[in-house]
């Protein structure tokens, strides 16, 4: 069954709006941070890994953004351009904003750290006028990642998209995507993230996410009761995400599925999340079920921790099915229903 609608004679399959930013991954591996003396440099950012992501599988992506006036803003915006992701909205900063750095720990397979700089970052600096209502109405569907709504000018830019998504009937999908830095308090969280929640076609977040975004409105810490909450207010699929326990999809006709993580040799403990996201949007905006959504994401989060980056790693198609089927082959059955 298919839950949410997405318009085929619309030109991008997907516009997303929020973060992106440069990643230094260590080459000097299982080690802290302290001892890494050489590293990777990758585009990086959840919402742009989601983009490259959805790209490689043959997406038509758009984005939304601002980033700095300097060599990384040209890094990061001829990347996109290589990968065909339509750039025409990503505005540079004018007051010398510089894009996010986030440098990797990769202590072990199973224990990875991040250490963020995200003082004056460009993201933040998105502005309400940079987003256009006739760019909007080009789009299957709009993703908004969480950490646009840390601060203003930025959070007003993400509920204005969705606003025009909503008054265009274009499916809202929010990717919590929490991070610590530039919030105030758990307050503020809630507000806003329950604001998007609300208005959302397609919430994906972990327990802990969902745990913020509810804080307010009294945290029940109950997988199916976030997924009728949220439903509710007329969202047609919650996923929840539990780490190396899998993750469960919750329809809005009451069914549920739940995915086991596919078995691989992990070489980090981050990236999976954006693969998922890829991957699973990928396959609903194409007509999958949500079982084989699932199934997609799953298999492309498994891929991306077993890479030593994010973006440049993002698989295709055809290598995300020849990956399942050869799990399968070994494995057996990665979704049941609940």
């Amino acid at each position: 069954m298919q839950y949410i609608t997405f318009d085929q004679t619309k030109e991008y399959d997907l516009i997303l709006l929020g973060r992106v930013a440069i990643d230094f991954n260590p080459v000097d591996l299982n080690r802290p941070l302290e001892e890494s003396a050489n590293f990777n440099k990758y585009l990086g950012g959840s919402p742009a890994n989601i983009a490259v992501g959805m790209a490689r599988l043959g997406k038509k992506i758009g984005f939304i953004a601002r980033v700095s006036d300097d060599q990384f803003g040209d890094y990061v915006t001829h990347y996109f351009q290589k990968e065909g992701i339509d750039t025409s909205h990503i505005s540079r900063c004018r007051n010398g904003e510089n894009l996010g750095l986030t440098f990797t720990e990769i202590i072990s397979p199973a224990e990875s750290r991040i250490l963020m700089y995200r003082d004056g970052v460009a993201d933040l600096m998105l502005e309400p006028e940079d987003v256009d209502e006739e760019y909007i109405k080009k789009a299957k569907g709009i993703l908004i990642s969480g950490t646009a709504l840390a601060a203003s000018p930025s959070r007003e830019a993400a509920l204005k998209a969705v606003m025009l998504a909503k008054k265009n009937d274009i499916p809202v999908i929010f990717d919590i995507d929490y991070r610590a830095y530039t919030w105030k308090s758990r307050d503020e969280i809630s507000v806003y993230y329950s604001l998007v929640a609300g208005q959302s076609d397609l919430i994906l977040g972990s327990r802990e996410e969902f745990d913020l975004t509810e804080s307010i409105l009294g945290v029940c810490g109950d997988d199916g009761e976030s997924a009728k909450r949220w439903q509710g207010c007329g969202c047609k699929i919650v996923v929840i995400k539990h780490g190396k326990e899998g993750s469960t999809a919750y329809a809005c006709d009451g069914t549920h599925y739940t995915v086991k993580p596919f078995p691989t040799n992990a070489l980090k403990g981050f990236g999976g999340g954006d693969g998922y996201a890829s991957s699973f949007l990928r396959a609903l905006i194409d007509g999958c079920s949500v079982p084989e959504a699932l199934e997609y994401g799953s298999a492309s989060a498994s891929m991306l921790i077993s890479a030593h980056s994010c973006s440049a790693a993002m698989p295709t198609l055809a290598q995300v099915e020849q990956f399942i089927r050869e799990e399968k082959e070994k494995y057996g059955e990665m979704v049941v229903q609940g």
